[in-house]
């Protein structure tokens, strides 16, 4: 079993920053890949960044050049940086990973964490 700990929303103002980070717990597993999605009410899900654990990134094209996504693969623990907030940022975002256990991939899913950019 894998548990992900997310932490780091908050209320910010538009043209702030804020970090999230996401500690994937659990005993064996090797992270293939982690990632931050985002979710608004009344939208669907979607990737915002996600980063393997080689180091390959890719994100949406609605943060390039503000969103930075991290890893620290001995800590399995993802990071997002997040400068120049806009109020369109504002979501519940959700920590992702793919991670494989005795011969197997499987996809778990943080709680989701509040952000809010006030205008």
């Amino acid at each position: 079993q894998v548990h992900l700990v997310e932490s780091g929303g908050g209320l910010v103002q538009a043209g702030g920053s804020l970090r999230l980070s996401c500690a994937a717990s659990g005993s064996s597993i090797s992270i293939n890949h982690m990632g931050w999605y985002r979710q608004a009410p009344g939208k669907q899900r979607e990737l915002v960044a996600r980063i393997t654990s080689s180091g390959s990134t890719n994100s949406s094209d609605s943060v390039k050049g503000r969103f930075t996504i991290s890893m620290d693969n001995a800590k399995n623990t993802v990071y997002l940086e997040m400068n120049s907030l806009k109020p369109e940022d504002t979501s519940i975002y959700y920590c992702n990973a793919n991670v494989y256990y005795g011969g197997y991939y499987y996809i778990y899913w943080g709680q989701g964490t509040q952000v809010t950019v006030s205008s």
